[in-house]
């Protein structure tokens, strides 16, 4: 049975919409990251996930990247994850400034 675009419009209306948020167990299973560190991260607010009405975290892929960022840092240099925190943060810092400067310069061009 063939539907038409109108009726497939009205479906498409009544779901719901994708979210590019990712729950706490998918987010574990992404970066690798034990619970335990992951908690710890979230009581230093260095991860501020947003939450849902069911009070569960949503995170970002910018926190699935920032987080494996960190364990590699951590365990390379065998950091604590506040230490590694740091090294991320400053990394970020360098990486801001740096897109600065080359937006700077292609303007002056």
């Amino acid at each position: 049975m063939s539907r038409t675009i109108l009726e497939l419009q009205a479906i498409s209306e009544e779901l719901p919409v994708q979210s590019d948020r990712i729950a706490w167990a998918q987010f574990i299973e992404l970066t690798g990251v034990h619970p335990s560190r992951l908690g710890e991260l979230l009581e230093m607010e260095w991860i501020v996930p947003a939450k849902a009405a069911d009070k569960h975290y949503l995170f970002t892929r910018k926190d699935v990247f920032r987080v494996r960022k960190l364990i590699r840092i951590c365990d390379d240099f065998s950091l604590s994850p506040t230490g590694g925190s740091i090294i991320v943060d400053l990394l970020e810092r360098v990486e801001d400034l740096e897109r600065k400067v080359h937006e700077l310069e292609s303007s002056v061009e």
